[in-house]
């Protein structure tokens, strides 16, 4: 099994943090936020290599921080070659690019958003993941906060736990199961994204190739308990790092 980590993104709402250095590699906690993913991430001993996309801009970046960095797995890092926000791959380009890049076949992958915190075991989803086979699953989060329900992708679970219904980014909902970047794709359904971007679909937004997903492969949901922050922008970072300071 490989993991994925997705920092190919320029970061431009957090201006002017990550005007000259990539977001994923602003400090929490003092320790960049993907070395808090690594650290949840190299538990998972089902894998055997964690691999971050970035761009061509942040690529040395974070190479200069690997250089100090103990992982206790194999980890990768590769460059899109993108440069600017205009000729991005977007987040599933840069899939479909680690995919055919590192020619994975038969091996599940772990996708998961580089502006992600969170506390939660990431062994757990995994397990769940795994127990049903080969079908795909995403960490989903319980928003107490009602009124933010139109910044994610929400997502209605049937009896089953099966996704019945995903939006993205409603102006309401019953609901309040957001969707986390973070997707358990089982090799059956890898060669989906492909299929996904040669039907000219959004190739930045996650949450549109879930929803394309549920419609041609079963996709599964578990709600993930712990704190999670997403960031986006410069208040979602800024309140990650008083969360996590506590």
């Amino acid at each position: 099994m490989k993991i994925l980590i997705l920092a190919a993104g320029y970061g431009t709402r957090l201006h002017p943090l990550t005007k000259h250095w990539p977001k994923p590699l602003l400090l929490v906690k003092e320790k960049p936020i993907i070395a808090h993913i690594i650290e949840r991430a190299q538990k998972i001993r089902q894998a055997d290599e964690i691999i971050i996309v970035t761009n061509d801009r942040h690529y040395n970046f974070f190479k200069n921080w690997q250089k100090d960095y103990k992982a206790s797995k194999r980890l990768t890092i590769l460059n899109d070659k993108s440069t600017t926000e205009k000729n991005r791959l977007g987040a599933i380009g840069d899939i479909q690019f680690v995919i055919r890049k590192k020619g994975i076949k038969n091996e599940d992958l772990l996708v998961i958003g580089g502006d992600n915190l969170f506390s939660f075991n990431l062994g757990r989803f995994v397990k769940f993941a795994r127990r049903r086979k080969n079908e795909c699953c995403i960490g989903l989060y319980n928003l107490e906060r009602r009124y933010l329900i139109n910044r994610y992708g929400v997502v209605t679970l049937d009896k089953q736990g099966k996704v019945a219904d995903f939006r993205e980014k409603p102006k309401s909902s019953i609901s309040r199961l957001v969707s986390m970047c973070i997707y358990y794709l089982p090799k059956n359904s890898l060669k989906l994204v492909a299929t996904y971007l040669r039907g000219k679909s959004c190739p930045d937004t996650p949450g549109s190739y879930i929803k394309w997903l549920c419609k041609r492969f079963p996709v599964h949901g578990q709600v993930l308990s712990g704190v999670w922050c997403d960031i986006g922008d410069l208040d979602s970072f800024y309140n990650a790092v008083v969360t996590f300071k506590e």
